[in-house]
């Protein structure tokens, strides 16, 4: 009896409005998914058609056939050019910003707190003020049309270095403590301790470098100037020219181009939200 009163007392109008509000949201967000796939799955005299088809009649997979057989866009080594770079970019530049935050939270170092204050200040600096100067650079080095001038700019990541520094002040100095007693120094104390229990941290901005890396644009149309060097995103933007519009294949490809971010979310979704948490952002 209390077992079904208490069933009962759940299910108020609060509890049934709640969940329609999510299904709702829900089905918002999973439209455009929706409608990418059934684009994607149809003719280009479907997409254009003034009636409204729910499902594509009939089915054709010609769109992704034609995606990778077409001479003129490189999606195929495009999308192995995005691989290589967000593979590259994810794990290194996350890294490089564990490395930078335990140093700036345990490692006493006279002017830490300034080279901090400029890391902070570095996120107040729109990216359009630092892209040409950034260009130049790249360029003098011979950085352009190649892989590595599309990689290192986008190595050091101050935004993770904030969160690391903060998850590493909230980590316990006793642990700390322990190993310098056994003789470690500080980068045996962070190669053996710190590192190990901060996976969660990696792994969530390691996801988020590996979207943005991912998805970005303009710094690789720029750098990669020649086809070999397109990523799947400027490999996309050819469908829609000036020239011609190729609405099935742009869905086409937009379909291939976000599974792999699809895998990374579902993957690593529940490392994303304990990550933010553990870093103390939320405060």
């Amino acid at each position: 009896m209390n077992r079904q009163h208490t069933a009962r007392r759940r299910t108020t109008p609060a509890t049934v409005a709640t969940h329609l509000a999510l299904g709702l949201a829900a089905t918002l967000f999973l439209l455009p998914f929706y409608i990418m796939l059934r684009n994607a799955l149809m003719t280009p005299q479907q997409v254009t058609a003034p009636d409204w088809q729910w499902l594509p009649n009939p089915l054709t997979f010609d769109n992704f056939t034609e995606l990778f057989t077409d001479p003129a866009i490189p999606m195929a080594g495009a999308l192995g050019n995005s691989l290589l770079i967000a593979a590259v970019t994810a794990p290194v530049s996350t890294l490089l910003a564990s490395m930078a935050g335990y140093a700036l939270a345990r490692i006493p170092v006279p002017g830490s707190g300034t080279v901090f204050s400029f890391i902070v200040v570095t996120l107040m600096i729109p990216g359009s003020v630092t892209f040409i100067p950034t260009f130049v650079v790249v360029g003098s080095l011979g950085g352009v049309n190649t892989h590595w001038g599309i990689i290192v700019p986008g190595l050091f990541n101050a935004f993770a270095v904030l969160l690391f520094r903060n998850f590493y002040l909230r980590f316990p100095t006793e642990i700390e403590e322990a190993g310098r007693l056994d003789g470690l120094s500080h980068l045996g104390v962070y190669r053996r301790i710190a590192l190990p229990n901060s996976v969660s941290m990696l792994a969530a901005l390691g996801a988020l470098s590996f979207i943005e890396s991912w998805n970005a644009f303009l710094w690789p149309l720029v750098i990669g100037q020649d086809p070999s060097t397109w990523t799947a995103q400027i490999a996309l933007s050819t469908f829609l020219t000036a020239q011609s519009v190729n609405l099935p294949g742009l869905f086409a490809g937009a379909v291939v181009t976000i599974v792999p971010l699809a895998v990374m979310f579902l993957v690593a979704q529940r490392h994303i939200v304990q990550g933010i948490t553990l870093s103390g952002l939320k405060d």
